[in-house]
């Protein structure tokens, strides 16, 4: 029988509650015969842990478990299937000694690098740093926390690309009062970055501004970002709930150029919208969006949607064979088996 875990985040108090072994059948919105090829035909969603207040940044660690960030609590987990879930790391974002005086202290979005190492937006802690080790305890590199001088706004979401470049996101949602004219706001617009050769930069070294390349600043609040398989095109959303879009670059010498708008959700009422997003290795692009998991194919066709009983923030391809979605949603964290891979990082494609 498997069991969700049940936990006090802020209190760091876990209890354990049985429950049936695959949890009750997934809702899908099916628009297209081509999701089905994609999600059983009768999906389980297990609540794997809950108790939280906004989880998020969901990453696969290759030896066995997954962790997220609690961004209210300041924290970092670790979960391995089976397992109540474990305090990983506090304070993940804000580390100054004075009061922070918004609601998301914490950190954000987390990936690996080719090497394995956690690589994480700091969100309130304004920039965008590595774990030299899983050790909570152990060297910590900044990779960079500047543009042009000024520091960023609240990193939010990131990823490499396969010749060790960090692109990131930079809306301003970790700042106190998460508003473009924030007092704490240096930057006058929200961007999309490049920090260059990021995979060879040094532990402990001081943070490779100078590396940094502004992509893109014309997105009201750039969200969740990630590559297609091959890495021709680079996909950005933006999670102003004013105007919620996916969008498709080209990328040419880490430059993204011609952008096309995916899909415009703006309209739809249902709670949730543009934030984290996977690929899986068809090149299906699976994104958190109004009513759960919106699923785009290749061909950037919206196919169906995963409905998902609460507002999901982000994903993640896990387990040994790579085919669960886990997906960090407000209180909980879900899994859904699906009958496709995922590109995960720091597993190359082909293994």
């Amino acid at each position: 029988m498997n069991r969700v875990f049940v936990a006090s985040a802020l209190a760091g108090i876990i209890t354990t509650m049985a429950i049936s072994a695959n949890g009750p059948e997934a809702k899908v919105e099916r628009l297209s015969k081509e999701v089905d090829q994609l999600v059983p035909a009768d999906p389980h969603m297990e609540k794997m842990a809950t108790g939280y207040t906004w989880t998020e940044g969901p990453v696969w660690i290759h030896t066995g478990f997954l962790m997220y960030a609690e961004i209210p609590s300041n924290s970092i987990y670790k979960l391995k299937p089976g397992s109540a879930p474990e305090l990983f790391l506090r304070p993940s974002g804000w580390t100054d000694a004075k009061p922070f005086g918004g609601k998301e202290p914490g950190s954000n979005g987390m990936t690996l690098d080719a090497r394995g190492r956690l690589t994480v937006a700091g969100h309130a802690r304004r920039n965008v740093y590595r774990l030299e080790t899983l050790d909570p305890k152990g060297k910590v590199t900044v990779l960079a926390d500047r543009y042009e001088g000024k520091r960023f706004n609240s990193p939010n979401d990131l990823v490499y690309s396969k010749d060790g470049s960090l692109y990131f996101t930079d809306p301003p949602y970790g700042l106190a009062t998460q508003s473009d004219d924030d007092p704490m706001k240096e930057l006058k617009f929200n961007g999309v970055f490049r920090l260059a050769n990021a995979l060879n930069h040094a532990p402990g070294a001081p943070p490779a501004n100078q590396d940094l390349r502004l992509l893109v600043s014309d997105i009201t609040r750039p969200n969740g970002l990630a590559f297609s398989p091959d890495e021709k095109y680079l996909y950005v959303n933006s999670s102003d709930l004013k105007k919620k879009i996916w969008m498709r670059y080209e990328v040419a010498d880490g430059k993204l150029i011609n952008g096309k708008l995916i899909y415009d959700a703006t309209s739809d009422p249902r709670i949730g919208g543009p934030d984290g997003m996977k690929v899986d290795r068809l090149g299906n692009l699976y994104s958190t969006g109004p009513g759960g998991i919106w699923i785009f194919s290749p061909e950037l066709k919206h196919i169906g949607t995963i409905i998902v009983p609460e507002r999901a923030g982000n994903l993640a391809w896990g387990d040994e064979d790579g085919k669960s979605l886990y997906i960090a949603a407000s209180s909980s964290i879900y899994r859904v088996k699906l009958k496709v891979e995922g590109i995960r990082p720091w597993l190359p494609l082909g293994k």
